[in-house]
């Protein structure tokens, strides 16, 4: 781990050094790619440099311990405990940050959210689970884009497609793909029964137009009257697209804007990152279990989180942790949730990497 800590001190020193150079002011396409490397570093420098200055008080406190003063000595030895479980802490950051980067982490995302079990009070969920991420990306700086929605009468959805944009998008939302479970009474519930239901969440990386190419030939562009809320011009104008994709029957269809150019611009975006997806689970199986094990059926059982209105609590089932906060949660402070995968799953890849 040092020497390759060493490597990449080195490395940012290098960049450092090269900002000095007129010769890259006068390129700023390589400039900004500079000032990224050096961004990107930084943060593992910052951990590096503070190691060593904990080391070197480490060694300092040694010294002092073994030398003559004898009241030196004995505050040298009052510290070294606490030096050493700094050092301890600090490595296990350390190798976390030195984990292979995920290249899609820095991505934008479209997560898909759908009714699977449950009828109308999966529908409403899906409602709920759109609000809080919602909340959660404003609560993160990011910026939400509702693509395509279905609602129903009672003011649910039968799935929501929205793109969020911001910084490190991908690395927390990954984390929320698979089958939600929500265990309360419903609206529609007049005997006061608690119902389970479910919803499922994909999550997506979204594709650039140069991580994909479709060529025109292999579109078919219909075009159709929009249907629900809206206005007059909804049943009136072809605002809505279907695209359909002729070489693998990927069907996308966007009607919430009233630009059919707008709605066009959307859909080839969802298609982008279904396409994205589907030829990377057709190049590696690892990827292709990773979805199945995301969505799976839609079945009250293949859950990864559930929600339990009557007792206030959140469960997510992958790392056995609850917490009594369902409100806030559903509020946006899905923060804390997340955090704690994240760190499951930061943790089974240490144990891989070593």
């Amino acid at each position: 781990m040092l020497e390759k800590l060493i490597t990449i001190n080195r490395k940012f020193e290098e960049l450092s050094r090269s900002l000095e150079d007129p010769k890259l002011h006068s390129n700023p396409q390589e400039m900004q790619k500079v000032a990224k490397a050096i961004s990107d570093l930084e943060p593992v420098i910052q951990k590096y440099r503070h190691f060593l200055k904990v080391q070197s008080d480490l060694a300092g406190a040694q010294a002092l311990l073994a030398g003559p003063d004898r009241e030196l000595a004995a505050m040298a030895g009052e510290e070294l405990p606490a030096l050493k479980l700094q050092i301890a802490g600090l490595e296990a950051e350390l190798k976390v940050m030195l984990l292979p980067k995920n290249q899609k982490d820095e991505k934008d995302t479209i997560v898909e959210i759908r009714a699977g079990t449950g009828g109308e009070e999966a529908a409403l969920f899906v409602g709920d689970l759109y609000r809080m991420y919602t909340r959660f990306a404003e609560k993160q700086g990011w910026k939400v884009e509702t693509m395509e929605s279905s609602p129903t009468s009672l003011g649910g959805f039968k799935e929501v497609v929205f793109s969020v944009h911001g910084r490190n998008v991908y690395r927390y939302m990954k984390y929320e793909g698979g089958v939600h479970r929500v265990q309360r009474v419903p609206q529609t519930e007049a005997s006061g029964r608690i119902h389970t239901s479910a919803v499922t969440v994909a999550v997506l990386p979204e594709a650039e137009e140069v991580d994909v190419v479709i060529q025109p030939q292999d579109l078919r562009l219909d075009t159709f009257c929009a249907s629900g809320h809206g206005g007059q011009s909804v049943n009136t104008t072809k605002s809505a697209v279907r695209l359909t994709h002729l070489p693998t029957g990927l069907v996308v269809s966007c009607q919430d804007e009233r630009s059919q150019l707008k709605n066009r611009a959307k859909a080839m975006r969802i298609l982008r990152a279904r396409l994205q997806e589907k030829f990377e689970t057709e190049q590696k199986d690892r990827i292709s279990e990773e979805r199945l094990g995301m969505v799976g059926s839609g079945d009250r059982s293949e859950k990864i989180r559930t929600y339990n209105f009557p007792q206030n609590r959140v469960t997510d089932h992958r790392v056995g942790e609850s917490w009594q906060q369902l409100d806030t949660i559903l509020d946006g402070d899905l923060l804390p949730v997340v955090e704690a995968v994240l760190i499951a799953d930061q943790t089974a890849r240490l144990k891989d990497v070593a």
